[in-house]
């Protein structure tokens, strides 16, 4: 802070005899001109009373003294508690400090010596500027504390859903987070690009907010899981947020009603990102239930129940499509599957197009084929099971 020409013991007296009237005219001016200030709790409004008092305070102090350092001039917020930062805004705080400030500008040189005046009104004038930057780093602070904070608990709720066993605090935390009344939830997992978490993980967020979504985001490692919400079509959503993902594949899971029902979408996306590179010519982003067959052939059961599930009954041995199905997959031709069933080529047709409105896979793509491949042998495995079960054993 710069130095100021010291003050004579006289004016000095008379300025600090006059301070408990200049903080009551301080705060009834706050409070007449600034609406913001009726609507806060009674106890709010007491501590901003403290605060002009312990400023102007801090401000005699520092006039008697020239050598005071800067750290004096944020002292002025040490006794307010920290949750005030957050009642009352940046903007706020400076409204008040303006107002503080302009009282003291007015009446504190009234009662210096005349020759002195001058000096008073100028050191009140470099004080207040060291006040308002006092301000601003008290904000910073809070604001960096909670963003921290704010991290943390974005950590744990996405390594609670990832894992799939919400505790008790869970209810808390999502409330926290504001993310108690999102409808609508997708999890989308992809690489976490190079760079530390913070420049990672805030593009991301910013992304989200110009998209009008919310985005809860956690780094694990060299993978990175986003929560999105709210939702209509999930791979939109995803399509939204690709670019800020690392190199690869990014897959998001199926659209769940909120956040507490995300663990199902987490390992979706999951399981579905770990069997990607199985592959590769699907599109960035891709659904996880466009990787069933990738991930069945990865060891997850759930994916082949999911796939055996597509061919029960609709494309059973025997009947009109699983025959096509079957020889279809196996000649890979429409004229050889109607030699081998006796029916015209456009009947082969009409039953391809009533198997991909059936399973919605499609039958001449290879990608479809392979899936649909796999969803029959589940089947007729599954099928082959139950035959072989003794009677009586309705199994598992």
């Amino acid at each position: 802070m710069v130095a100021h020409s010291p003050v004579s013991d006289a004016s000095m007296t008379a300025i600090h005899r006059a301070s408990s009237a200049m903080a009551t005219h301080a705060s009834a001016r706050v409070e007449s001109r600034h609406a913001w200030f009726s609507d806060l709790a009674a106890d709010d409004r007491s501590w901003i009373g403290v605060i002009a008092q312990d400023g102007i305070r801090s401000f005699l102090g520092w006039l008697r003294d020239p050598s005071v350092d800067d750290s004096h001039a944020i002292d002025i917020f040490a006794n307010a508690p920290r949750e005030l930062a957050r009642r009352i805004t940046l903007e706020q705080t400076l409204d008040l400090l303006r107002t503080v400030i302009e009282v003291v500008e007015e009446e504190a040189p009234q009662h210096a010596r005349a020759e002195e005046r001058a000096t008073v009104r100028e050191a009140v004038l470099r004080y207040a500027r060291e006040v308002a930057f006092g301000a601003a780093h008290v904000y910073a602070r809070a604001a960096e504390s909670r963003g921290a904070w704010d991290a943390r608990l974005e950590s744990l709720v996405v390594d609670a859903v990832v894992r799939g066993e919400p505790d008790e605090s869970l209810g808390s935390r999502v409330n926290a987070l504001g993310w108690a009344e999102v409808r609508g939830v997708t999890v989308v997992v992809g690489s976490s690009p190079a760079g530390g978490e913070s420049s990672v993980v805030d593009p991301l967020r910013r992304a989200a907010r110009h998209a009008g979504l919310e985005v809860l985001v956690s780094v694990e490692g060299r993978r990175m899981i986003a929560i999105i919400g709210p939702v209509t079509d999930p791979i939109e959503a995803a399509t939204t947020l690709a670019d800020h993902f690392g190199p690869g594949p990014v897959v998001c899971g199926p659209k769940v009603p909120h956040l507490y029902a995300a663990g199902r979408s987490a390992r979706d996306a999951i399981r579905g990102y770990e069997a990607a590179p199985a592959a590769p010519q699907l599109p960035r982003p891709t659904r996880s239930g466009d990787l069933l067959a990738a991930r069945a052939v990865a060891g997850d059961d759930k994916a082949r129940r999911a796939l055996a599930s597509i061919a029960t009954g609709t494309l059973d041995v025997g009947s009109p499509l699983g025959d096509t199905a079957r020889t279809y997959l196996r000649t890979g031709s429409l004229e050889g599957t109607a030699r081998e069933l006796f029916v015209h080529a456009n009947t082969v047709r009409y039953r391809l197009g009533r198997i991909l409105d059936a399973t919605d896979l499609d039958l001449t793509d290879t990608h479809d084929a392979f899936a649909l491949r796999l969803a029959i042998m589940f089947a007729d495995l599954e099928a082959g099971r139950r035959a072989r079960r003794p009677r009586g054993d309705v199994g598992l």
